[in-house]
């Protein structure tokens, strides 16, 4: 069973990735903030991570960077940022994918499942 960490702040929106992971055969940890999320990544070495760029309190992109240091692990940044330069740096600093909320669910998990697949082989 792949393991997800979700990054993301908003009770809501990290429920609906919950149930979405969950019903299509993941375990979920989830982390609300970008030190908790350093510390669940490196103690639970998940297959993917969602990731919120907005947290309280480090923007999204310095996970990023801290676990390209030390892994290549899939990860999707799900975000309202539409500017295409802040697309840009995500991608810069590593991220595999990046979906604009409001997002389409299956198409999130379309592209968590082809990481996912991706990653195994």
């Amino acid at each position: 069973m792949p393991v997800v960490l979700i990054v993301e702040d908003d009770q809501g929106i990290q429920e609906v990735l919950r149930f979405l992971a969950e019903a299509n055969g993941m375990q979920v940890v989830a982390a609300g903030t970008c030190d908790l999320a350093i510390r669940e990544a490196k103690s639970r070495r998940p297959d993917l991570v969602i990731l919120d760029l907005g947290l309280p309190d480090r923007d999204g992109i310095h996970l990023i960077q801290n676990i390209r240091a030390w892994s290549h692990l899939p990860i999707i940044v799900l975000s309202a940022r539409t500017l295409e330069s802040q697309r840009r740096s995500v991608f810069d600093a590593g991220a595999d994918d990046y979906v604009v909320k409001p997002f389409s669910a299956p198409d999130l998990l379309a592209k968590m499942q082809a990481l996912l697949l991706r990653n195994r082989a």
